[in-house]
């Protein structure tokens, strides 16, 4: 008896704007079955209340998820001053309060200190592992464990709006593994009054943005139709932080049973520059560049 087929071959990504309330995981499967894909993945996950771009890969498009992953990403956050949670978001338990209310000035000034490369501590309802187990399993059972601080770099954060003296909205840039909650809590800290994030958007993740995503409603109104696939966004996005080289057709064939294969030099790219290659436009493998030859990494099959 012949193996039931698990879902079409589509590759490229689609852009969501998440909602509040799902898990990025979730998303991630009404995607797959809304396109009928026989593979589907994520490039950063989102906390279940956070909203924003979620870039879902569909296909051989899950070969770039981590240069996605990688990119930098957008976010703009609500902070709620004076008071801390043992969740460091609005969905934990108040465990302290303060009654100090930082002015404009001195959120400004306390933010110069989480630029650059910074080292954080993950919240303690985190996905980070500890001795095997998740963090936030270790948390809700109620042990005693401490986490690691880890470097992020964060390219820009300010204070962009204060609606009322508990509340600031700040907007930063960042490198992969940032934990938002994470600064919220610091910041408050830094500043002496206990605080917590109280919304969370994803404005752009490397090449996505929010504003271009889709809502659940219309995946879902447009699941399995030939309409949704027009909104999908070729798997080549994904590579738009590498440098890009034109293999020969022998090449192509070369690189595509995984060896390597001829490309055309190209000016910005040096020899053990990872690149990647593509004919008549469509992206064929990538890996590193050594003296007109890529050496593959991930080869692309469509």
């Amino acid at each position: 008896m012949a193996r039931r087929k698990k879902g079409r071959d589509v590759h490229g990504w689609l852009v969501v704007d998440k909602p509040a309330g799902i898990s990025s995981n979730a998303v991630v499967g009404k995607v797959r079955w809304a396109f009928d894909a026989n593979k589907a993945g994520h490039a950063g996950t989102l906390d279940p209340e956070a909203t924003g771009v979620l870039a879902v890969a569909l296909g051989e498009a899950t070969k770039t998820v981590p240069y996605i992953t990688d990119a930098l990403k957008a976010y703009r956050f609500t902070v709620r001053l004076g008071e801390a949670t043992n969740t460091d978001d609005a969905e934990g338990e108040v465990i302290a309060r303060s009654d100090t209310r930082p002015t404009d000035a001195e959120i400004a000034e306390a933010l110069k200190a989480f630029e650059g490369e910074i080292m954080q501590v993950p919240p303690k309802f985190s996905a980070v592992k500890i001795d095997g187990e998740r963090a936030y399993k270790l948390a809700r059972d109620g042990e005693e464990f401490e986490v690691a601080p880890r470097p992020l770099w964060v390219d820009e954060i300010a204070l962009v709006a204060r609606p009322d003296a508990d509340h600031a909205v700040i907007e930063m840039i960042c490198g992969k593994g940032g934990y938002v909650r994470a600064v919220a809590r610091d910041l408050g800290a830094a500043l002496g009054c206990h605080a917590h994030v109280a919304e969370l958007r994803r404005v752009w993740s490397g090449p996505f943005e929010a504003e271009e995503g889709l809502s659940l409603e219309t995946i879902e109104k447009l699941a399995r139709t030939p309409e949704l696939d027009t909104f999908l966004r070729p798997l080549e996005d994904g590579l738009d932080d590498l440098p890009e080289l034109k293999a020969t057709p022998e090449g192509a064939v070369r690189l595509r049973h995984g060896n390597p294969g001829m490309v055309l030099a190209a000016g910005d790219v040096d020899y053990g520059d990872e690149a990647w290659a593509s004919l008549d436009g469509e992206a064929v493998a990538v890996g590193i560049y050594r003296a007109g030859e890529l050496h593959p990494s991930r080869v692309f099959n469509r």
